[in-house]
């Protein structure tokens, strides 16, 4: 497994080389890694070493993804565990 949250495996990755896609961002798109929970930071390196491997390049010659933040920011409120951080304004206080 070389990124547990979106179930990729060295097949897919094999996969992906045969059907040409040589490039790590080529990788990321046609297999999802890197956008799960972690964003990258679990299985970026174990990707790009195997990448390497099965496209003979040098691992330093395969940058590493492009980072891109959310569609929209969520606000922290959101992941809070704080009860009042759910609460609309019509809502009752029980």
């Amino acid at each position: 497994m070389l990124c547990r949250c979106e179930d990729m495996t060295l097949a897919d990755l094999a996969h992906s080389v045969s059907r040409g896609y040589r490039d790590i961002e080529e990788v990321k798109r046609y297999t999802g890694f890197g956008t799960g929970p972690c964003q990258g930071k679990e299985c970026l390196a174990v990707v790009a070493l195997e990448l390497a491997k099965l496209t003979g390049q040098p691992p330093e010659a395969i940058p590493p993804f492009t980072s891109r933040p959310p569609l929209s920011p969520t606000p922290l409120k959101l992941l809070a565990r704080d009860p009042g951080a759910h609460r609309f304004p019509d809502d009752k206080d029980d």
